[in-house]
């Protein structure tokens, strides 16, 4: 009863409005529906050409977006050599398959068919190895194992981070390459196969290292049927292994051979991350970063995919709040700590602007004191949260609680849209927290809020476009996210990591 009692004065106090800033909304009145209608006109626009990262119009949003940050007075932020810029340059390589097959026996399963099909991986090359067991992946799964220039199989969850952070320990190990069952059943992976093939298909992009590749040939799924047929023994029975805590009974799995063949196309391609900076005052050593992607998917033979919801209107929330700042240093009354408006490339090619920028930081991570991105903020998921003003948030509460409370109170004192926490559980299929550019903040031991608005029948479509914009709403999302900035740039504390955090 105790515990209780004190939840329902937590709950309380949260609910009860703090006192408007009268300059918090005179600000975020300068974000208007018109201004982020306007910039997403042209974000999202034929002209450009569906902003494919390393195109045309990825380059022309991102001259965009540094006129933008210029106009404002931002600085550039970005030494190169002699010059201060408001790029971030992003070497990238990318690889895509051709043709590839796995052979198990005398079977052969070419790519993207229902139970094999690839997912990373520059290099090319046939080879016939034999297949050693893993478990889970994990690092400490090849303390006694010998898997140099042989093949790995491993058994995991249905979490795509996860198996790449996987795919990157076997390369590390000397292993050929990474054999992937991230399902229970076979019907599961085939819906896999429909949600990636066309990221697949398309290539797939990573940061350019500077090193040479080696013979990894990358990574690959499998459908779990055919785990007997290749290790001798089916899905249950690996799995209790896989997933066990010691590394008791690897040494009893069959280790049968397997053939892989991969032929993929590489080329180099150049980025860029757009950032203005804008400095505080007393505590302009902390740094609060704004962010959302400007990239998209580019255009298909005839058919451009303009993205506007994803993430054009991210995009022109970070113009639109950069003004909003702006404006207010201008006027006396500039922010504490300094700010970072910074536009991601390569997100939809896997974080990899914001993973360039967490391994390349532009200001010290350790005073960052809060990451919030925001990425489809513009639509309305109508199947699940129809007729409501809301946003979904992820992450808050993930390392600190203070941040959580912070952002409940500023919507409950100036938005009271419904805030809705679907994403945010850590056992939700879409995995959302590791799926946005703020996860190479929070890996980082950074706070960050992940704004969204769940799914919509034109994601990833041709038909995202501008019209489809719930205009009113998605003037409210941006508010929040301003309201919300202002108390973190101005308040006297950097929101406190939770004790698990900081560990």
């Amino acid at each position: 009863m105790r515990k209780v009692f004190f939840g329902l004065l937590t709950l309380a106090a949260l609910n009860i409005q703090a006192q408007k800033s009268e300059l918090a909304v005179k600000y975020a009145n300068t974000i208007t529906e018109k201004d982020l209608m306007d910039q997403l006109g042209i974000l999202a626009s034929d002209a450009l050409e569906g902003r494919e990262t390393g195109e045309r119009g990825q380059r022309m949003a991102a001259a965009l977006l540094s006129d933008h940050f210029q106009s404002l007075g931002l600085k550039a932020p970005v030494k190169q050599g002699d010059q201060m810029s408001y790029y971030q340059n992003v070497p990238l390589v990318s690889s895509k398959t051709k043709n590839a097959y796995i052979k198990i026996g005398k079977q052969k399963y070419e790519n993207f068919n229902k139970n094999v099909f690839v997912g990373t991986g520059v290099t090319s090359g046939e080879s016939m190895e034999e297949v050693i067991f893993v478990g889970n992946g994990a690092a400490e799964r090849y303390a006694s194992l010998d898997v140099k220039g042989k093949f790995v199989l491993m058994i995991g969850d249905n979490n795509y981070r996860a198996t790449l952070k996987a795919s990157k320990i076997a390369a590390a190990n000397g292993a050929k390459a990474l054999i992937a069952v991230r399902t229970e059943t076979d019907e599961i992976l085939d819906q896999l196969l429909i949600s990636y093939r066309g990221y697949l298909e398309a290539g797939r992009m990573s940061v350019d290292t500077g090193i040479e590749q080696n013979e990894f040939l990358g990574m690959y799924f499998l459908a779990p049927s055919l785990l007997k047929e290749v290790m001798g023994k089916p899905y249950d029975k690996l799995s209790q292994i896989a997933f066990s805590a010691d590394n008791a009974g690897f040494e009893k799995i069959k280790k049968g051979k397997i053939t892989i063949s991969v032929d993929k196309e590489v080329k180099k391609i150049k980025s860029e991350n757009v950032m203005g900076y804008l400095e505080g005052s007393d505590l302009k050593d902390e740094l609060v970063v704004i962010t959302a992607h400007y990239d998209h998917l580019g255009r298909r033979g005839d058919k451009i995919f303009n993205g506007a919801d994803d993430d054009g209107s991210g995009t022109a929330g970070v113009m639109e709040m950069a003004e909003a700042f702006a404006m207010a240093k201008a006027d006396g009354n500039g922010p504490r700590r300094s700010m970072l408006f910074l536009a991601f490339t390569g997100e939809e090619k896997g974080l990899l602007g914001s993973e360039f920028y967490a391994n390349n930081p532009v200001f010290p991570l350790e005073n960052t004191v809060t990451n919030l991105n925001m990425d489809m903020i513009g639509r309305n998921d109508e199947e699940n949260y129809n007729g409501k003003d809301y946003v979904c948030l992820v992450g808050s509460d993930k390392l600190s609680t203070e941040l959580h409370e912070i952002s409940e109170k500023a919507n409950a004192t100036y938005t009271d849209l419904d805030l809705n926490y679907v994403y945010n559980d850590e056992n939700h299929p879409e995995q959302i927290y590791y799926r946005s550019d703020h996860w190479n903040f929070a890996k980082n031991g950074i706070p960050v809020i992940f704004y969204t608005t769940g799914s919509h029948p034109d994601y990833h479509k041709e038909t995202d476009t501008v019209e489809k914009i719930e205009r009113e709403v998605y003037l409210k999302r941006t508010r929040l996210v301003f309201y919300t900035a202002w108390e973190l740039v101005n308040r006297d504390n950097r929101p406190a990591l939770d004790e698990k955090a900081s560990k």
